[in-house]
């Protein structure tokens, strides 16, 4: 008969915490958002999964830090991709403080650095408006120790704008890309901008000159999101709208098909 590890336990302590914070964290109202691209040594991925599926969703909420969600990269095998969130700046500040010096980073930290060849590749941020943040998950967490992939397939479109205008790109996005983009059969789930607020949590480098939009969408399953490329390449209106996409962008646009881990708060219900 198999008994829990000393690191499981603790994870269910942990959960037990922010479990009993769970009815007054759905209605926070978070304002700066990472998404973070983890480079891995080749062979690694899983064993910074698991790392971080037993240890760092819990241990970080029990920070003051809302993990959105991490996933398996289905375009690179060597990268890590997951987000988080705060309330604002300063809260981002004492969370972090709060996470990189206590018991759960001590325990398991060396461990997940040493999985890494670059974990730099962050983009800070924010809501384009109020309405277009990440829904608060409603899904229920399997127990640490749950192995193998979660449901569905999250699409993350990151937009280069070349202008510092990115709320004129989001009117344009409105009007001219999110309706043929849910015609095809998607739903956007969330839109974010660059946070330009100086990080104030200098120990973990941010990519502070870039100036992108970004939406996300949640397929059921991935046969559902290969369909979704095919359905947009035959809407004449969706490849106009692309085109005019060169007077926005100095790069071409950077799409990551992201699968979730098992213990991903953000994944298909």
């Amino acid at each position: 008969m198999s008994h829990p590890t000393p690191s499981t336990l603790a994870a269910c302590g942990l959960a037990a915490i922010v479990a009993s914070n769970a009815i007054a964290d759905q209605a926070r109202t978070d304002t700066i958002f990472e998404l973070r691209q983890y480079v891995l040594k080749p062979g690694q991925r899983d064993v910074l999964v698991d790392v971080f599926d037993d240890n760092f969703v819990e241990g970080q909420e029990a920070a003051g830090i809302r993990i959105i969600g991490q996933y398996r990269d289905l375009g690179d095998p060597d990268r890590f991709v997951w987000m988080r969130s705060f309330p604002d700046m300063e809260t981002r500040k004492v969370a972090l403080t709060s996470l990189y010096t206590g018991p759960v980073w001590k325990a398991n930290g060396r461990v997940a650095s040493g999985t890494m060849v670059d974990s730099d590749n962050v983009l800070l941020l924010r809501p384009l408006r109020p309405d277009t943040v990440f829904a608060a998950s409603t899904v229920k967490l399997p127990p640490p120790g749950t192995r193998g992939p979660g449901k569905g397939l999250l699409v993350a479109n990151i937009v280069y704008v070349e202008r510092k205008t990115p709320s004129e790109f989001g009117e344009f996005f409105q009007k001219e890309l999110k309706p043929r983009w849910e015609q095809a059969g998607a739903t956007v789930i969330a839109q974010m901008v660059s946070e330009h607020s100086p990080n104030t949590y200098p120990n973990l480098p941010v990519r502070e000159k870039e100036n992108v939009f970004v939406w996300f969408s949640l397929f059921p399953d991935q046969a559902t999101a290969d369909r979704h490329p095919r359905a947009l390449m035959q809407s004449m209106e969706w490849r106009e709208a692309a085109v005019q996409l060169t007077a926005w962008t100095h790069h071409q646009i950077e799409v990551l098909r992201l699968q979730p881990t098992a213990r991903s708060r953000l994944q298909a219900g």
